[in-house]
C-alpha cells in the first residue's frame, strides 16, 4: 500500500458522540482541506468534493474487488458470512458483477415494481392504523416494517418473516460498521447461517412450486452452460436484496422525516411532481450511506494525488452531496433549487439497481404519513445511531 504521507492528515472518530450526531462539519474540513485527505481514525484517504466522488465512483480504474495479491483470506470462523459476501454483486466487479445485475435486473423489473404502489399505499395505511393513540417512534411502527416487508413480498416470502429478516439483517450490517466488534461479528455469523439455511429452504420449495416471484424469476433464469445463476449467487442475492433493499430505506425515511419537521418543510400534497423533487433533496441532504470504498485497480491519479495499484480510497457521499461547488446553500433543505444528481444511490457500474423502488416507497410513505398526520411534530430531539458508515437514526419520537 502506498504511504499517502503527503496528505493533508485530519482526526475524528466515526464513534464520536458529536460525530454520529452531525458528521457534516467534519466533511466540510474534509472538503476544504484538499481533493484527497487522510483520515486517521478510518486508516484511509478520503474525498468529499462533488467532481471527485463522481469521477470514481464511474472509473472503471477502480472497485470494490481487490486486485490479485492484495486480497486477505477471511478468518474460517467468519465462513458462514464471507461465503455469502463471495457471490454479492456488491462486491464483484467485472464479467461476474455484470452477469448478476443483468440477471436481476431482468427480474426487478420496472413494471413489476410500479405494480407494487397500490400495495405500497395499502401497507402505510395499515401501519399507521396500528398506531398507539398520541405518539409513537416511529422506527419501529413504520420505518422498519415498510420496506422489510414490500421486499419481502417482491422475492415471494411471508409477511410474517419480516422480523426474522429484520434480525438477521441488522446483525450481518454489523460486520461492515465502526462499532464492529468481536461480539458483532459472532451475532453476523450466526445471521448469516440462519438466513442462509433460510433461502436454500425456500429456493427448494420454488423449485417444486414455482410462483410469480423475484426468487421464482432467478431460479427460472439458471441454465446449464453457466450463464445463468448458481444457487449461491441467488442465496447472495436473496441476502443483499433484503439487506439494502430495507436498511437504506429505514434510515432514508427516518432521516426524511426528521429533516422536514426540524426545518418546518411541508409535504406537498396533490402534486408528484414537487412530492419527487421533495424526495431527491432529503436523499442529497441526508443519506443513509455516508461512505463507499473503492480498492485502487492499476496507477493513477486522483485528485492529483497519485495512487499505486492496491491503495483504497474512500468515497464521501454524503460531504459530496453538500459541496457548494455543486450546490448553492448545501445545507439548506430546498426543494425547489434546480435538479442534478446527487450521490445518494451511487453511480457507475455499482449504482443501485433498487434506487427506483427506494424512491417510491419514500414518495409514498411519506405521502400517506402525512396525510393521514396533518399535525405531526417531533415529540423528542432525533437521535442518530452508532452506524457509521450508514447514517440513521436510532429513535424519532413523534407526536400528532
Amino acid at each position: 500500500m502506498t504511504e499517502l504521507l503527503s496528505l493533508p492528515h485530519l482526526s475524528r472518530s466515526p464513534r464520536d458522540p458529536a460525530f454520529v450526531q452531525d458528521p457534516y462539519p467534519f466533511y466540510d474540513m474534509i472538503r476544504q482541506a484538499g481533493p484527497v485527505v487522510q483520515w486517521q481514525e478510518w486508516g484511509l484517504p478520503v474525498t468529499a468534493r462533488s467532481t471527485v466522488v463522481s469521477a470514481c465512483l464511474r472509473d472503471r480504474r477502480l472497485g470494490r474487488e481487490a486486485p490479485e495479491g492484495f486480497g486477505q483470506t477471511p478468518p474460517a470462523h467468519l465462513a458462514p458470512f464471507y461465503d455469502i459476501e463471495a457471490h454479492s454483486m456488491l462486491e464483484l466487479d467485472g464479467p461476474r458483477h455484470a452477469k448478476l445485475r443483468a440477471q436481476v435486473l431482468r427480474a426487478f423489473t420496472s413494471r413489476r415494481i410500479a405494480a407494487l404502489a397500490p400495495e405500497i399505499e395499502t401497507l402505510c395505511h395499515q401501519l399507521i392504523d396500528a398506531f398507539p393513540a398520541g405518539g409513537c417512534d416511529l422506527l419501529p411502527a413504520y420505518a422498519q416494517h415498510l420496506p422489510a416487508i414490500i421486499i419481502a413480498r417482491l422475492l415471494g416470502l411471508p409477511d410474517a418473516t419480516a422480523p426474522d429478516l429484520l434480525r438477521w439483517s441488522h446483525a450481518m450490517v454489523g460486520m461492515y460498521q465502526a462499532r464492529r466488534t468481536a461480539e458483532v461479528e459472532a451475532k453476523a455469523v450466526a445471521a448469516s447461517s440462519e438466513f442462509a439455511a433460510f433461502i436454500r429452504a425456500t429456493l427448494a420449495e420454488r423449485r417444486r412450486d414455482p410462483r410469480e416471484d423475484l426468487l421464482s424469476a432467478m431460479l427460472a433464469a439458471q441454465a446449464g452452460d453457466g450463464s445463468g445463476l448458481s444457487e449461491d449467487e441467488i442465496l447472495s442475492t436473496a441476502i443483499l436484496l433484503l439487506n439494502a433493499g430495507h436498511e437504506a430505506t429505514v434510515h432514508s425515511l427516518g432521516n426524511a422525516v426528521a429533516q422536514f419537521l426540524e426545518r418546518g418543510t411541508q409535504w406537498p400534497q396533490g402534486d408528484p411532481a414537487a412530492e419527487a423533487a421533495l424526495v431527491e433533496e432529503a436523499l442529497r441532504i441526508d443519506p443513509p450511506l455516508h461512505l463507499f470504498e473503492r480498492w485502487v485497480l492499476e496507477d493513477m491519479k486522483i485528485g492529483g494525488q497519485a495512487f499505486r495499484r492496491g491503495d483504497r480510497i474512500g468515497l464521501l457521499l454524503a460531504g459530496a452531496n453538500r459541496d457548494p461547488s455543486a450546490w448553492d446553500r448545501p445545507g439548506i433543505l430546498d426543494p425547489a433549487r434546480p435538479s442534478r444528481p446527487h450521490h445518494a444511490f451511487g453511480a457507475g457500474a455499482h449504482f443501485c439497481l433498487g434506487a427506483p423502488l427506494a424512491r417510491m416507497e419514500l414518495q409514498i410513505g411519506l405521502r400517506v404519513l402525512f396525510a393521514r398526520l396533518p399535525n405531526l411534530s417531533l415529540g423528542e430531539r432525533p437521535v442518530y445511531a452508532d452506524l457509521y458508515p450508514f447514517h440513521g437514526l436510532e429513535t424519532l419520537a413523534l407526536s400528532y
